[in-house]
């Protein structure tokens, strides 16, 4: 998914508690110029929808900063809130046009029942709920799904199994277990009862 947002150049004599008075987010891009950054503001009810809308680290959003004469893919680094109040108080967004690989977290999404669920009467555990992912800024998946249809009890899956889009390579333990199908508590008792 990718989100668009169109910000004005910040000019440095405003003040960030003035700006958000007159309905406006203070927010900061870095990267897209080497380790230059630019002050911004957005509209604060665009950046509350961009927020509702975005992962933090994995939606790209198209910034357009017509001030500057600058347009380009980012990420959402960083949303500071008020701490007593709750409204945002300022956005960092990453340019990732000049990367050419990003190492970004993905939510890992389960689907189907697992056989060892449906038959055996265990229960699938998830031991990981997202997992971080390598992969160019315009292939970043919203989501990875995992069928556990066929997982029986006792039954695991590694990182090395998941099934990934061409071009994203899962970083970490390839051995790390991300879903698991145990056996019922109580299956071994009552097992011994009998």
């Amino acid at each position: 998914m990718e989100l668009t947002v169109e910000c004005q150049k910040r000019t440095a004599e405003s003040k960030p508690n003035t700006l958000r008075r007159n309905g406006l987010t203070p927010a900061v891009l870095y990267g897209h110029n080497g380790t230059e950054s630019v002050a911004l503001t957005l509209d604060a009810k665009a950046a509350e929808t961009l927020v509702k809308k975005a992962s933090l680290n994995n939606t790209l959003i198209n910034v357009n900063i017509p001030d500057v004469s600058w347009s380009g893919k980012t990420l959402l680094r960083e949303v500071q809130t008020h701490p007593a109040k709750g409204f945002i108080y300022h956005l960092s967004f990453f340019a990732v046009a000049s990367q050419k690989s990003l190492e970004v977290e993905v939510p890992l999404h389960f689907v189907g029942e697992a056989a060892g669920v449906k038959l055996g009467g265990g229960m699938l555990d998830p031991v990981m709920t997202e997992v971080t992912v390598q992969c160019p800024p315009d292939s970043i998946p919203d989501a990875i799904e995992i069928d556990v249809s066929a997982m029986d009890v006792g039954d695991a899956l590694h990182i090395r199994e998941v099934p990934l889009p061409a071009g994203v390579k899962v970083v970490g333990d390839p051995d790390q277990v991300v879903v698991s199908v145990l056996r019922a508590q109580g299956g071994t008792e009552e097992a011994s009862a009998e």
